[in-house]
């Protein structure tokens, strides 16, 4: 019997952190975390507009898809235009609901048209910026692989892939992973590492979304892993569970580019990933109850504090997340 995606992703980053380099997890340190996080309520969640049930099914499914599509861009953030208060994300994730609740949804032809100039418009960014002008250039490009996947593959309808997938997270992931942009599969030395951050995320967004209901019932939804970004790997160096040599903190610290697909940033990555593993393993053995995408979201939602903001994390310009 094949292994499924996500064991096959799980088996990957044991394998990267095994030969690590520029990167290990300290085990005590991961204890006291899983101790902490057994002791204490999870940190309150930040509203998330992907995650809000407004409007009817249709338009709910069409934003979280088009959200997720251009859900990446950290590593240009620094330069974004920001709505005061807010991060990157949140930025673009509110301005795109003020557009939904504005105009309505694009259809899938629309999306294929949409221009670099149409994204600046609409999330009132600046593209006299070269790092600006870049992301919106991509933002576009995602938004057109969308708009053709969906009328190449299900006349453009929006619920073609959600239906397609038959509430398997995995069948999910692997359609979401014909669209370039999703296609997050790494190397490291002869491991391959199919990472696939935003196509496991938007699986959990519809779960959330449609409280496991109708576009949102996946029935393997406890097999996804982390979400492998650079949020959670910086909260979890905060905790002192991720441990970076020298030479790669300076760099970091500095605010230097990491770049994508390089051996630090997937050792970065797949750290990430095998340490949720073992604080699940951790809180389980505790007699606590979770899984590694719910571990994810608590994790993430603490990188939305001031006092781990503070702190550099890694920045690659990728559009895995």
């Amino acid at each position: 019997m094949n292994e499924s995606v996500f064991a096959q992703l799980r088996g990957a980053c044991a394998r990267v952190v095994e030969r690590a380099r520029c990167v290990r997890i300290d085990p005590q340190a991961l204890a006291a975390l899983a101790g902490e996080l057994a002791r204490t309520p999870p940190t309150q969640p930040h509203p998330d507009p992907a995650h809000d049930p407004r409007g009817d099914p249709d338009a709910r499914l069409a934003f979280v898809l088009v959200l997720d599509a251009i859900n990446f861009g950290s590593g240009y953030f620094p330069y974004l235009a920001k709505s005061p208060g807010i991060s990157g994300y949140f930025t673009v994730a509110t301005r795109l609901r003020e557009r939904f609740e504005a105009g309505g949804s694009w259809n899938a032809r629309e999306l294929a048209r949409l221009s670099a100039r149409d994204c600046a418009d609409w999330l009132a960014q600046d593209l006299a910026v070269p790092e600006v002008a870049e992301l919106m250039s991509l933002y576009a490009r995602a938004l057109n692989d969308l708009g053709s996947f969906l009328s190449e593959r299900y006349a453009g309808r929006f619920e073609g892939p959600v239906v397609a997938a038959r509430h398997s997270a995995e069948r999910m992931v692997e359609i979401l992973s014909g669209m370039p942009f999703y296609r997050d599969v790494s190397r490291y030395e002869e491991i391959r590492v199919p990472f696939y951050k935003r196509a496991q995320l938007t699986v959990a967004d519809l779960a959330i979304a449609f409280e496991g209901r109708g576009y949102g019932e996946f029935r393997d939804l406890d097999q996804l892993t982390c979400f492998a970004d650079n949020l959670v790997p910086h909260v979890l160096r905060r905790a002192g569970a991720l441990v970076y040599a020298p030479e790669l903190a300076k760099r970091i610290d500095a605010g230097e580019p990491i770049r994508s697909g390089s051996p630090e940033e997937v050792e970065i990555r797949a750290a990430a990933v095998h340490a949720v593993e073992r604080c699940v393993d951790i809180l389980e053995a505790a007699g606590v109850s979770t899984t590694a995408h719910r571990l994810d979201y608590v994790l993430w939602n603490r990188g939305q504090t001031s006092e781990v903001k503070a702190r550099p994390r890694h920045r690659a310009r990728s559009v895995y997340y």
